[in-house]
């Protein structure tokens, strides 16, 4: 028996697919956007899931292995670990994949529906139509800047969501467990700490998580029961403040403890942007504005 390719991701790159951008998440989730067009691919037994949506074309896709036609764009496929399949590929196509680690779904099946993993068993879909995935996967997870540190959360927290789609629509799981109340008195302020603390780094869902000792499906829905809004958008809201305090602040000695000011008494924009965990200068001033309305530099000189 021949070695079983463990990654999707390498048979891809060997047809000549053009790899557009990709993501480590940690913790067993990636994902890669690709483009490809008129060649075979083959999935040898690869030791991950992979969750496949077309986003342009994929008309022309064959699997050869099931004879399966009728892709195109917002049609899914679900290759669990270890299949085998075999694709021919009829014209240009873009797709977006989310790969999983299979301990990764097991986790998530235990912790957040309360199911032993050893009774997950994911279904094989080809060319499936599964609206609210697919608006999942371009809503939450396209539209986000995969290496902006402030984006981290938020894409964590989609393809958390996007694991509980597939556990609940597309494996053997029963018997999720609701989630009621919210996060204890001590947990809610340490959250609260470990925020503030850290808003100037790349922080995920998985980091808050960790801290609360709750696994990550657990956390956010609790954390919105406390908070009033998901983890992601609290810690934008943090920062947005935090940049506002920084903006405003016209005078020596007036920053935060430990920071450096120009003789002029302000810092950079760029310099607020990164001491409040935007990757750069222009992704602050994008969610600046969506937050208040102003750019920064409109912001500080009405301050």
């Amino acid at each position: 028996m021949t070695a079983p390719n463990p990654d999707v991701r390498d048979a891809l790159s060997r047809t000549g697919a053009a790899l557009l951008r990709s993501a480590d998440l940690g913790r067993g989730l990636s994902l890669a956007e690709w483009h490809n067009r008129d060649n075979r691919a083959r999935y040898d037994r690869p030791g991950h899931h992979t969750l496949s949506l077309y986003l342009e074309g994929g008309e022309g896709v064959v699997r050869e292995d099931g004879a399966v036609s009728g892709g195109g764009p917002d049609k899914l496929c679900l290759l669990p670990a270890g299949h085998e399949s075999r694709w021919l590929i009829g014209g240009p196509l873009r797709m977006l994949h989310l790969y999983v680690a299979p301990e990764t779904l097991a986790y998530q099946a235990a912790s957040a529906l309360d199911v032993d993993p050893r009774a997950i068993a994911l279904h094989e879909l080809t060319f499936a139509e599964d609206p609210a995935t697919a608006m999942l996967m371009r809503g939450a997870v396209l539209p986000l800047d995969w290496t902006a540190g402030a984006d981290r959360m938020a894409l964590g927290s989609a393809c958390h969501l996007l694991l509980h789609a597939l556990l609940r629509r597309h494996a053997g799981a029963r018997g999720a467990r609701p989630v009621t109340g919210g996060l204890s008195p001590a947990i809610r302020r340490r959250t609260a700490e470990v925020i503030e603390a850290r808003l100037a780094e790349a922080l995920s869902l998985d980091d808050l998580a960790e801290a609360a000792g709750l696994s990550p499906f657990h956390f956010a829905k609790m954390f919105k029961a406390s908070f009033g809004m998901p983890p992601h958008r609290y810690v934008t809201e943090r920062r947005i403040a935090r940049a506002k305090d920084l903006l405003g602040k016209d005078l020596p000695g007036k920053g935060l403890p430990g920071e450096d000011f120009s003789a002029a008494g302000r810092e950079s924009l760029a310099e607020v942007a990164l001491a409040c965990g935007f990757a750069s200068q222009s992704h602050f001033t994008r969610r600046f504005k969506q937050a208040t309305g102003f750019t920064p530099a409109a912001w500080r000189g009405a301050a």
